[in-house]
């Protein structure tokens, strides 16, 4: 147990940095499609043809989950529903990431729904527990000093929500897939936080039991 549990904060690091290269892959890949500035996320991977939008979706949900296990173990004082909200999130993403929205221009079926369902629960949950967190963080010595970088970002991912709701209603979509691609690499920038201090406290934390178990 205690094996696995130093895998979770690699993990979720790895799969961050997934993530952000498939991300980047996908939206310079070769193959003639729509401006996905114009396509919210989900579309854009129907059409995008080379499974880098994809496969960052599954790296984002995997890290998330890793990360989320890792704080946990790590007891991170996130708080009650902020740590719920994670798990919300995490999820949230897993389904975004394993039912795929139907291409621009066709009929929306069930799987579009619950895409859509997935990523209003992805954009809405992280900005909220980020915000929730900060004020755990900044009470803990280990943690202080992301507070108020978790602190900026929530407040640029509450921002981006607001674009992103905008957008979507009275704005007729124009922009929509820049609006939540700003929104995402916000809530990406946020767990990245997140993950690098857990990484460095597990490193911390074996450094000393080694030099324990070394003088003992």
């Amino acid at each position: 147990m205690l094996a696995l549990k130093r895998l979770y904060p690699p993990v979720a690091c790895a799969g961050i940095a997934v993530a952000v290269g498939a991300v980047v892959a996908g939206q310079i890949d070769p193959t003639p499609h729509p401006d996905p500035f114009d396509l919210t996320i989900g579309e854009y991977a129907a059409v995008e043809g080379s499974g880098a939008t994809e496969l960052a979706l599954v790296a984002l949900a995997v890290a998330a989950f890793a990360l989320t296990a890792g704080l946990r173990a790590a007891r991170a004082p996130l708080g009650v529903t902020a740590e719920r909200l994670m798990v919300v999130w995490s999820a949230a993403l897993t389904v975004m990431a394993l039912v795929p929205a139907g291409a621009p221009g066709t009929v929306p079926g069930l799987g579009d729904r619950i895409h859509g369902y997935a990523s209003a629960v992805v954009f809405v949950a992280l900005p909220v527990a980020g915000a929730l967190m900060v004020t755990c963080l900044g009470e803990d010595e280990r943690w202080r000093v992301i507070a108020r970088p978790v602190e900026w970002l929530a407040l640029a991912c509450g921002f981006g929500l607001v674009a992103v709701t905008y957008v979507a209603l009275p704005g007729d979509r124009m922009l929509i897939g820049l609006a939540e691609r700003v929104l995402l690499a916000g809530e990406i920038a946020l767990v990245a936080v997140l993950a690098v201090r857990l990484a460095y406290l597990n490193r911390v934390r074996s450094a000393t039991r080694a030099s324990h178990a070394a003088l003992g």
